[in-house]
């Protein structure tokens, strides 16, 4: 398998709550690209865990739940990508790009896979990996959802809603 071109592992440094991920990008290519790309921008700064599943996911990266709106270049590069379905199975800690019911209508929205669900295999795109931090989507999945509160932007008990800065 050729090597990528960019790095396959981020790790935010353990300050304050982290999750270490790591990249499929033989699986899922263009997500985990695309992915890298906006959080290089800051897309998902700021932006909220808006739906909490206990046992089956905690997502994130819905547009509408972030603390400030997009810039125009950060607007650019939001499109919806085809998808890349593969054979990863959906099991905790695995990574995948939310969507509507248009197999092609993935943007922004991810989840973490918090339980052993059925029925996401083949049909949503997975391409990272937690590898650490679980305590942290744990921590989360037990605190709930920020839309479940009058504020949305207001963290889930005690929880900062952002998401994601790129560490290299």
């Amino acid at each position: 398998m050729p090597r990528s071109r960019w790095p396959r592992r981020r790790q935010r440094p353990r300050r304050r709550s982290s999750i270490g991920i790591e990249f499929f990008p033989g699986k899922a290519p263009n997500h985990a690209r695309n992915f890298l790309r906006l959080a290089a921008l800051g897309v998902y700064d700021g932006v909220a865990f808006h739906r909490v599943a206990p046992g089956f996911v905690i997502q994130t990266g819905h547009l509408p739940s972030r603390a400030e709106p997009l810039t125009e270049r950060q607007q650019q590069y939001v499109r919806n990508l085809p998808p890349e379905f593969n054979d990863t199975k959906h099991v905790k800690g695995v990574v995948s790009m939310a969507r509507g019911d248009d197999p092609a209508s993935a943007s922004t929205s991810f989840f973490i896979v918090t339980g052993t669900p059925p029925g996401l295999d083949g049909v949503y795109t997975a391409f990272v990996k937690v590898v650490s931090g679980m305590d942290v989507v744990d921590a989360i999945e037990s605190a709930g959802c920020a839309t479940k509160r009058a504020n949305a932007r207001e963290p889930a008990s005690g929880l900062t809603p952002h998401v994601l800065s790129l560490y290299r």
